[in-house]
């Protein structure tokens, strides 16, 4: 039974109820319990709180023991965004796999499936799906994570994805509203600006984000992006214009507005979390994302109170701070009875099965077809050219072929390069690695594994110098296939989940 302390005041309660903190550990700290009992309706959980799905389950449950309609949600994209599986890699291959597949009924089953893990953990709000349109290829913190370049593709594939979730009870959170897709700036450092006009924004940003209100999405984050043709003062997450008069009074839509994380240097670096936590409620925002970085009672203690001050100044209208409040409650009490399909099921496999159905593969001019490449029969030596991580996947999480190649061919040997700090730019740190390689390599075949080649010059350059000496290198793309295929084998897997490195594997090796 939810039960408030009684000391805890109407306008504290409803501080509280806005906030959706994190916290470390793999069970819930002490004062995270006391500050359910006070009003805390939701709790964010990240990769640092699961060790395996019977261990988040107890922790679930030991949340719930202390209010039974807890909101627990979680950042679990699948693909590269993983936190179910952070430590493995993911069994689900991915939002550009899945555009790649192009079959939305396979896209609502992945999510129903995905959801089904999820609810039987007790997680019941997904900060998912991404529907941005990537639309810039440089893109350094959308890429893969999105369907796709095309607005159309986007479109369908976001509403399928709410409608699989949901029907798993989940709730959806369909993010970065209004659109992510075309910078080359990631919010996690800075403020990403948009400059486009309003009609392009119209068509291509907003249009998946009209699908998944078509679909009854339960919840949207906001972007930390400045849009200038929206608003020219104030990132999405704080314009009144975007979250109050776009989206909700231009496209109807009436359900929880997510903050992204309001501890990113888009809104922390320039506002601070609780100046931006204050005007990002007064401009329309319901939930207060916060505990990617920050997880701790003090930055609850702050933020409600800067909540508290703001309304007893103010400077925000307590009717506002009071709706925001109902609202999470309202997607609490949707959370803790939805009902989902019991009889539909598609299996463990069907992750794996979407992968392989994703792999674009191009055989070198003069070597047949993918049906007739020969398959190694030897173990080859894995030549891991490896970006910088973007926050939002995180260097924890295991990507490439190497460790499926291992069960397929034993002995493969791998080795990973990466452009030193400061250098990804620079062609010539790519030639030392493509060197290095090499030598490493000795008379084994090589298998190059690249993510985003387009947006590295120094990958590029390592490609280069391995094709040079040994043009019969297989190259494996994990991230957007922007650059023309080259090797005498190339797979675009479209993404760097455990599955997708699976798939390439297989193709690899015969199997």
């Amino acid at each position: 039974m939810t039960t408030l302390a009684s000391g805890t005041d109407t306008l504290t309660r409803d501080a509280l109820t806005v906030l959706q903190p994190g916290f470390t550990g793999t069970t819930a700290p002490d004062w995270l319990l006391r500050r359910l009992g006070e009003g805390l309706a939701s709790v964010g959980l990240f990769g640092r709180n699961i060790a395996s799905p019977g261990q988040l389950a107890e922790l679930t449950a030991q949340l719930r023991a202390e209010r039974d309609d807890v909101l627990v949600a979680i950042d679990e994209e699948g693909g590269d965004v993983t936190r179910l599986e952070v430590r493995t890699g993911s069994s689900f291959p991915g939002n550009h796999a899945l555009g790649a597949v192009d079959d939305v009924e396979l896209t609502r089953q992945v999510a129903h499936e995905l959801g089904r893990r999820l609810a039987a953990c007790g997680v019941n709000l997904n900060w998912a799906p991404s529907a941005d349109v990537n639309s810039d290829p440089r893109n350094p913190v959308i890429g893969v994570r999105s369907f796709g370049a095309d607005t159309g593709l986007a479109a369908r594939h976001t509403a399928a994805y709410v409608t699989g979730l949901q029907s798993a009870g989940v709730a959806a959170c369909t993010k970065h509203f209004p659109g992510h897709g075309d910078t080359a700036v990631d919010s996690h450092h800075a403020l990403p600006r948009i400059d486009v006009p309003a009609d392009v924004l119209t068509d291509r940003e907003l249009t998946p984000f009209r699908a998944a209100i078509a679909a009854g999405s339960r919840a949207v984050m906001s972007a930390h992006i400045l849009v200038p043709a929206l608003d020219p003062d104030r990132p999405a997450t704080l314009s009144g214009r975007i979250l109050t008069g776009l989206l909700r009074g231009e496209l109807g839509y009436d359900g929880l507005i997510v903050t992204d994380g309001m501890e990113m240097r888009a809104i922390a670096g320039t506002y601070g979390i609780e100046r931006g936590s204050v005007l990002a409620v007064a401009a329309g925002a319901d939930a207060i994302c916060v505990g990617g970085g920050l997880a701790d009672d003090e930055t609850v203690r702050r933020l409600r109170d800067a909540l508290v001050t703001a309304v007893r100044t103010g400077e925000l209208p307590e009717e506002r701070l009071a709706e925001a409040a109902d609202r999470v409650r309202a997607l609490a009490r949707w959370a803790s009875t939805a009902g989902h399909s019991p009889d539909e099921t598609h299996g463990s496999e069907i992750g794996l099965h979407a992968a392989r159905r994703a792999l674009t593969v191009t055989v070198a001019p003069g070597l047949g077809s993918p049906e007739t490449f020969e398959p190694l029969t030897e173990p080859p030596y894995v030549a891991a050219l490896t970006p910088v991580a973007n926050i939002a996947v995180g260097d924890e999480t295991p990507w490439g072929v190497a460790a499926e190649l291992v069960h397929l061919l034993p002995g493969t040997v791998t080795g990973s390069y990466s452009a030193e700090d400061g250098k990804e730019g620079d062609a010539g740190a790519g030639e030392s690695a493509g060197r290095a390689a090499l030598e490493a390599a000795g008379p084994r075949r090589i298998v190059a594994v690249v993510r985003d080649e387009h947006r590295h010059p120094w990958m590029a350059s390592a490609l280069d110098t391995l094709l040079a000496a040994r043009p019969d290198t297989i190259v494996v793309e994990m991230g957007v296939p922007q650059a023309a295929p080259r090797g005498a084998l190339h797979i675009a897997t479209h993404g760097a989940a455990r599955v997708c490195g699976r798939a390439a594997a297989e193709v690899i090796a015969g199997v």
